[in-house]
């Protein structure tokens, strides 16, 4: 049976995006098929927009997303990682089917303007950190966060920002003559190699961020704890958006590991079910496509909504139809689900826009029972486009 395309989750230049603009996301979204996007952005609805008008003149229907980092402090007292491979307790969730035009509440929109603030605060050390690394390497380049910001992004600067601010800087001056770039790469690096060719541009600002950017690297800055909110005040800005709490799976690595969280699929689902989730999602091109699969099939028929998408948060521009790790085509269950899941978001996002209770009630309860009534809706929605 067929089932139209569906992205739920893609990042733009409004966060951090291989895209260059919303339009190159949605031409290549419109040239590949898919139907059904999600613009789906770090601590910003700003993007909405243009995404909005976007999607009108290529007949897409789009869905309004939104991301965050939080900190659960039981799960971080506890040592569990849950979707950060890393740092116990800190949590991705996203915001899906949220009102368009956006709108929050003074106290909400303040809690978000003070995430934003302190994120920018962390980059821009970050910057400094950077600058005096090409001083003391005596490399004659002036990193400007304010440029940055106005040049390289729409008002969210983020880390990947800087690494590709520094490429940028670093290639005009060595006037892109690549022997000498892989020079002054050698000497910001601490003697370490570029290994990617300079034509690689993702290659390149991903060996920065790894060399200096991340933990361990001389320009690292860790992200003061202001900068996370609790996860319960995430959920409560997405719910009072009119979107519903979404748990983004890290699912399996490419050996077939888990986090503790997500290792034990029957808990994870009474987890996420005890802490309020009624919709999940992955990103597909990290996972093999029968453990996707496994999960996927599971949390849907435990009456979880869920959706897929690609992110594009990095600089390698991969399709925007989904595909599973190694480029290999979702099956036909997996293209279900999606597809229903991004029914559902549909048929939320529509109704709370008019003014009327979605599949998520303003206390963030769902009956799942209902979801299908939210299939039929949002695949008529999606159909009359």
């Amino acid at each position: 049976m067929y089932y139209p395309k569906v992205n739920a989750h893609m990042h733009t230049p409004f966060s951090f995006s291989a895209f260059s603009d919303v339009k190159e996301a949605l031409d290549r979204a419109l040239c590949e098929n898919v139907k059904v996007v999600g613009i789906n952005d770090f601590y910003t609805a700003d993007g909405y927009g243009e995404w909005a008008v976007g999607c009108k003149e290529r007949k897409l229907y789009p869905l309004f997303n939104i991301e965050f980092i939080c900190l659960n402090e039981d799960d971080q007292k506890a040592g569990l990682k849950v979707n950060d491979p890393v740092n116990p307790g800190r949590t991705y969730l996203s915001g899906k089917g949220l009102t368009y035009p956006f709108k929050l509440n003074e106290t909400f929109a303040s809690q978000l303007i003070d995430v934003q603030n302190e994120s920018f605060f962390q980059v821009s050390a970050m910057c400094n950190k950077l600058n005096k690394l090409l001083k003391d390497n005596d490399v004659d380049i002036i990193l400007d966060i304010v440029w940055i910001k106005n040049e390289l992004t729409k008002g969210m600067v983020r880390e990947r920002h800087l690494a590709k601010a520094l490429r940028l800087k670093v290639y005009e001056y060595c006037q892109n003559d690549e022997s000498r770039i892989k020079n002054v790469f050698e000497k910001i690096f601490n003697a370490k190699v570029l290994k990617s060719d300079p034509t690689n541009i993702a290659g390149v600002e991903n060996e920065i961020r790894a060399n200096l950017l991340k933990a361990g690297g001389v320009a690292f800055v860790p992200e003061d704890p202001k900068a996370f909110l609790p996860t319960k005040t995430v959920c409560d800005i997405i719910i009072a958006a009119g979107g519903i709490p979404t748990y983004p799976f890290l699912a399996d690595n490419d050996k077939g590991e888990y986090t503790d969280f997500e290792k034990d699929l029957k808990s994870v689902a009474e987890q996420l079910t005890q802490r309020g989730f009624h919709s999940v999602e992955f990103i597909t091109t990290r996972n093999d496509v029968n453990l996707l699969e496994k999960y996927a099939d599971y949390l849907y028929n435990q009456g979880f909504i869920v959706t897929f998408g690609s992110e594009h948060n990095s600089p390698v521009m991969e399709p925007v139809e989904l595909f599973a790790r190694n480029n290999t085509p979702l099956t036909e269950l997996l293209m279900k689900i999606n597809y229903e899941g991004a029914c559902v978001l549909a048929a939320h996002q529509f109704l709370v826009s008019q003014g009327k209770e979605g599949y998520v009630d303003k206390n963030g309860y769902a009956d799942r029972s209902k979801r299908n009534d939210y299939v039929k809706l949002g695949d008529q929605l999606i159909k009359d486009l």
